[in-house]
């Protein structure tokens, strides 16, 4: 009962293109479709970018002892 089914949305079309007119209707849609190929490629440009750039290589380095240090450590355990 709450929910739209396909005979409901057939009817909600066909108001729309009474309302909007044929062409009015045609015209939108054609820009929906241009929307959407621009957010595609748009998508697959931003995807290319980052395959063509490597990820940054992150190098951990650990702080150099002094050889007292490390066996004053080791005397203490």
């Amino acid at each position: 009962m709450g929910t739209f089914g396909p005979l409901h949305w057939i009817v909600v079309a066909i108001i729309a293109i009474l309302l909007l007119g044929g062409g009015r209707f045609s015209n939108l849609m054609g820009d929906v479709a241009k929307g959407v190929k621009n957010f595609k490629k748009g998508m697959a440009e931003e995807d290319e970018e980052s395959a063509a750039k490597p990820a940054p290589r992150i190098e951990v380095q650990q702080p150099v002892r002094p050889a007292e240090t490390i066996v004053q450590d080791e005397k203490a355990r």
